[in-house]
């Protein structure tokens, strides 16, 4: 044993760190999220992990006359809420990195 048990110590924090990862990811998939547009004529729905869900679009807002605006209103609340999942996603699992964020890494590609 080269490092007195090092290894051993190192892959057991490894193990619950991944463990750790898992339950939060399983956590986020299981979170809803909701964004909308136009007062609700669009709403968008996304897990935590930033996964689109469902869009629901209003009756009245289906105008074949408007498709370019009820285009645009999709894309508002999609990414709406998608910015709100990875902002949920940071937040929830940003403990297991000890605060590595604070020196300007950006872990969240990790997960």
């Amino acid at each position: 044993m080269m490092f007195g048990g090092m290894d051993k110590m190192l892959g057991q924090m490894m193990e619950k760190f991944k463990r750790d990862l898992d339950q939060g990811k399983q956590a986020l998939s299981e979170c809803r999220l909701e964004a909308s547009a136009g007062g609700g004529m669009v709403t968008a729905v996304a897990n935590g992990n930033g996964e689109l869900l469902e869009v629901r679009i209003a009756p009245e807002a289906v105008d074949p006359a408007e498709v370019e605006m009820l285009q645009d209103l999709v894309v508002a609340a999609v990414r709406e809420v998608l910015d709100n999942a990875k902002a949920l996603k940071a937040e929830k699992l940003s403990g297991l990195f000890g605060g590595v964020e604070a020196l300007g890494l950006d872990v969240s590609g990790l997960f």
